[in-house]
């Protein structure tokens, strides 16, 4: 059988990382994420760290052939012999390309993409409240902590993350649009793209990820 990969779009606020845990722990899959693939890479002081220090360090961003670079050290583990979710990569068109040059072969590729409305994501993220101590997660309306303003697992202080405010969220959902949305039509005419409904009960969603996972393993 030949090696699976799954990759996950989803603008910020869809559930990317909750459903991707899911997702990895239900088949069997090591889930990937190039940006804690960046953390680690910083914290062992590699050479590929360094390298992308350096870049981030002056304020650029780091070049797609660097970030690769450190996705492709990663899969080549064992772990990742049978396939691997990939989570927030790719995220341009330029960058879809060159991942699918890199992969060659021999791989199949299934693209699960997560809709949900804007008014619905930008409800979803500036209702967050997260733990200065802990990092657990809130939400104003969805999960609110018992005790105003602090977190029912350890106590707390409850926070609104920058990237979690109103003008934030609003910035961030015009770079998915400009930037990833464009990978929708390109993985469409592919016919690798399953759009899935993000905006229903975390349980529903995941069966239908599930459900198109699986197709995918039958195909």
């Amino acid at each position: 059988m030949s090696r699976r990969v799954l990759i996950l779009l989803g603008p910020p606020g869809a559930g990317k990382g909750t459903q991707a845990s899911r997702l990895c722990a239900e088949l069997g899959l090591p889930h990937v994420s190039t940006g804690d693939l960046f953390r680690e890479h910083r914290a062992k002081g590699t050479e590929l760290g360094r390298r992308a220090q350096e870049y981030m360090d002056s304020g650029r961003l780091v070049p797609d052939d660097l970030v690769l670079d450190m996705l492709f050290d990663r899969v080549a583990k064992p772990d990742c012999a049978r396939g691997f979710l990939l989570d927030g990569f790719p995220r341009t068109l330029p960058q879809a390309e060159a991942l699918e040059k890199r992969l060659g072969g021999g791989t199949a590729v299934r693209v699960l993409d997560l809709r949900v409305a804007d008014k619905a994501l930008v409800d979803r993220l500036t209702g967050r409240r997260t733990c200065r101590q802990c990092s657990h997660i809130h939400h104003v309306r969805t999960s609110p902590p018992k005790a105003a303003g602090r977190c029912d697992r350890c106590g707390g202080e409850l926070y609104t993350r920058t990237d979690d405010e109103a003008a934030t969220v609003e910035k961030r959902l015009a770079v998915y649009r400009d930037q990833t949305q464009p990978l929708q039509g390109y993985y469409q005419k592919k016919g690798l793209l399953q759009e899935v409904d993000g905006d229903r009960n975390p349980d529903e969603v995941f069966r239908s990820l599930r459900q198109a996972a699986a197709g995918m393993e039958a195909a």
